[in-house]
């Protein structure tokens, strides 16, 4: 397909990258922009030769929020008839990892994008926030739900009631990322977890992604009655006997990914 606000490529063997580009707006998030993202993140999900993704901006932002000129004249009952950024970009509904490469401005629709990714690893110059209280509204996409669940309660309520900002290393050390690395390195580190990902059991990687967002979701208990069915289905797939038959003979495996 040929993208008007987005650049898509395979940087790795097996890893899928799609990138925001809109510059000119630091990546604000408008409603044909996220189509074109759902719709290359839905080729690459459907590619069997491709075991993970990331999603990315530029080097000065990787999303400073959604258009708000596209959503400033619009009433409560245009946006309920409206698809929001959390049904435009669903992406759990996608089988395959999904790593965030954040830098500059995570803001808004933006970190709340990042949030709903599998992984981030940031650059040294990433700046995440939800803004959202200085325009007269809230987090809509997610930011009130998943950052509290990153964070804790306290330091949510700070970054959304007085637009506090955290800084990658904050976000590192409140556990909002995974990694963080030099500007010009970010990218590199970001490709060298999906490589690690996509080397392994596409079975395995969607049972193991699927288990653990029950945690977020559920009891305790239904979590693991949820990961003991999804380990049971593991052991119907042909990946199962080639791991183990590769393990008992001191080889690498060769995942046939069903």
């Amino acid at each position: 397909m040929t993208y008007e606000f987005i650049l898509v490529d395979q940087p790795a063997a097996g890893v899928g990258r799609v990138q925001l580009n809109r510059p000119q707006a630091l990546n604000a998030l408008s409603s044909p922009l996220l189509d074109e993202v759902m719709a290359a993140m839905r080729a690459f999900n459907s590619d069997d030769g491709i075991g993970a993704l990331i999603l990315t901006g530029n080097d000065k932002a990787f999303a400073a929020g959604a258009d708000i000129k596209e959503m400033e004249g619009k009433t409560a009952i245009d946006m309920l008839m409206t698809r929001s950024l959390t049904d435009r970009l669903d992406l759990k509904m996608h089988s395959k990892p999904i790593i965030a490469a954040v830098s500059g401005y995570a803001l808004g629709g933006g970190c709340e994008i990042a949030m709903s990714c599998d992984m981030i690893v940031a650059s040294e110059t990433a700046v995440f926030g939800q803004p959202e209280i200085n325009l007269g509204i809230l987090p809509g996409a997610g930011g009130t739900q998943r950052l509290t669940r990153s964070v804790g309660k306290a330091l949510a309520m700070e970054i959304m009631l007085t637009d506090r900002r955290l800084s990658a290393e904050e976000a590192l050390r409140y556990g909002l990322v995974n990694r963080v690395a030099p500007l010009d390195e970010y990218m590199d580190v970001a490709i060298n977890i999906a490589q690690k990902v996509a080397g392994k059991s596409q079975v395995a990687a969607r049972l193991t992604k699927e288990a653990i967002n029950q945690a977020y979701e559920t009891s305790l208990e239904t979590g693991l009655a949820f990961e003991r069915r999804n380990f049971l289905l593991a052991f119907g797939s042909e990946d199962k006997s080639e791991g183990m038959r590769a393990f008992i003979e001191k080889r690498r495996p060769a995942w046939r990914n069903r």
